[in-house]
């Protein structure tokens, strides 16, 4: 090592949440999700090559004691566009919050809809222009 840390990229983020269940049908009907149990009782949520850790807020473990559910706020990118997005969203009675707006996202120009999950996490999806 050259005595520069750089990091290469995300493993995955984790989401507290009241209701594992409730959580887990949303992520799938609205986002397509799997859902898998990685140990009895702990659930995650897969997409490509990515992973949305749950926590349960009932059982956090004291490293994340401070962690409430609802103070998530991520961005995922979407190969189909915002416009069939947005008309899936509402399809799924999913309030939107935001957009379709235009912002800068971690490699240029995205265009991008912001909604909540049932816990108020804040959930951004967007198409790389």
């Amino acid at each position: 090592m050259s005595g520069r840390i750089s990091m290469l990229s995300l493993d995955h983020i984790v989401l507290c949440v009241n209701d594992v269940p409730t959580t887990i049908a949303f992520y799938r009907r609205v986002l397509g999700m799997r859902a898998g149990e990685e140990r009895p009782g702990k659930w995650s949520l897969h997409f490509g090559s990515n992973k949305i850790s749950l926590q349960d807020a009932k059982a956090s473990p004291s490293i994340a004691a401070a962690t409430v559910p609802g103070s998530g706020n991520f961005c995922l990118l979407t190969d189909v566009s915002i416009a069939e997005f947005v008309a899936h969203l509402k399809r799924e009675n999913v309030p939107i919050m935001d957009g379709p707006a235009e912002r800068h996202g971690a490699v240029g120009p995205i265009l991008s809809v912001y909604f909540n999950d049932p816990d108020g996490n804040l959930v951004e999806v967007s198409n790389r222009l």
